[in-house]
């Protein structure tokens, strides 16, 4: 899975860690990815979104409800 956000396209940073002695480590800042149903051109999928783009309301997440319908209709 590449840990890239599928609607901001948000993905890792690179860096170092610098301890107190200054030695330096290669660090690797992961986004938040969260695993959620969304609703996309009229139809029910599951995709990998940042917890930014959930909160500010970028993506219309689906009711579970919603999306056991859908799935039994296409079942």
């Amino acid at each position: 899975m590449a840990k890239v956000c599928e609607i901001c396209g948000k993905g890792p940073l690179y860096g170092h860690s610098v301890s107190h002695a200054n030695n330096k480590t290669n660090k690797r800042w992961e986004p938040n990815l969260q695993r959620i149903k969304i609703l996309q051109g009229g139809s029910v999928r599951s995709a990998y979104v940042c917890s930014t783009c959930i909160k500010s309301g970028k993506v219309q997440k689906v009711a579970r409800k919603t999306a056991m319908k859908a799935a039994s209709t296409t079942a």
